[in-house]
């Protein structure tokens, strides 16, 4: 029987300050309850820009203490299950996301969610790729909004953070101060409109702490391969660090130079976009799982 965190008073940011609601142990699982992005406040399309509360977007459950961990440990959270409510909203504005310079006013589109699809209109039905958008830990110095990422994870937007991907956070502070939020039902790399279908729901985890890892970004494992997740100011800068510290985690793994692991990653690497739409932009590195087999590599 999973332990469950309740909503109640979420956090906006992610802070070192936060007093714990909920302790658990390493490898213990949870089921994790969160609101949508907007705190539930959009219950119709005829919400007004002035009817929300715009100091209560990007909630996060949390922050929850895991215990034994310590500052350069990681915290691996693996994510089993996703079970998200029965209606989400998208929305989009002046000077909201990227095409925000070209539209007036402010739109609210509520989505059903039927039969594994989002009910967009009368023709088009998404199919669902639920995923996380806010999550991870205490940051190393002052606290950041839960909008904000960065090398503690928050608002990394990224789709890979969904069902069956252990993610890896670096821990800065004792009992890590995990949390999470601003689930959707779908949405695409770069997010490009500031919002995916968002949505409420909860969680199906397992939290564990590896001993003395000391991880500089957040680092996502799937099926299919690995993938370093880094926040910057322009993409450029996320892309470029994200490349590098890929290379700096595998390299002392392999029997190659780095010249050689370069130009490996040149042929097989993948460079991703996760959002482009937060105070930071996130990319990704990815490499495939099939060449981690290959070099019998065991990254965690």
């Amino acid at each position: 029987m999973n332990q469950v965190v309740k909503l109640g008073k979420p956090i906006y940011s992610f802070s070192k300050d936060h007093q714990p609601v909920f302790h658990t142990k390493p490898g213990e699982r949870l089921t994790v309850e969160t609101y949508d992005c907007f705190e539930n406040q959009i219950t119709s399309s005829d919400t007004n820009i002035s009817g929300i509360d715009w100091n209560r977007i990007n909630p996060a459950t949390g922050p929850i203490y895991v215990e034994t961990a310590q500052p350069g440990d990681a915290l691996a959270v693996t994510i089993h299950h996703i079970d998200i409510h029965d209606r989400g909203v998208l929305v989009t504005g002046a000077n909201i996301g990227v095409m925000g310079h070209r539209i007036d006013g402010f739109d609210v589109k509520m989505v059903p969610i039927k039969d594994g699809k989002a009910i967009f209109n009368d023709k088009v039905h998404i199919p669902l790729n639920k995923m996380i958008g806010v999550i991870g830990v205490a940051p190393e110095k002052e606290a950041v909004p839960c909008g904000t990422p960065g090398n503690h994870g928050g608002n990394l937007d990224t789709k890979l953070i969904t069902e069956g991907a252990t993610i890896y956070f670096p821990v800065f502070h004792e009992g890590a101060l995990f949390g999470l939020g601003d689930m959707h039902a779908a949405m695409g790399d770069g997010e490009i409109g500031a919002s995916g279908i968002e949505i409420g729901g909860k969680v199906d985890l397992t939290v564990d702490v590896l001993k003395a890892k000391n991880l500089r970004h957040p680092v996502v494992v799937n099926d299919e391969g690995v993938s370093v997740l880094v926040s910057a100011d322009t993409l450029d800068d996320a892309i470029k660090t994200a490349v590098e510290e890929m290379i700096d985690l595998l390299l002392p793994h392999l029997d190659m130079s780095l010249s050689e692991l370069t130009m490996l990653m040149s042929a097989i690497g993948q460079t991703q976009i996760s959002q482009i739409v937060d105070p930071k932009l996130t990319a990704r590195f990815f490499v495939p799982k099939w060449f981690l087999d290959a070099c019998d590599v065991k990254l965690f």
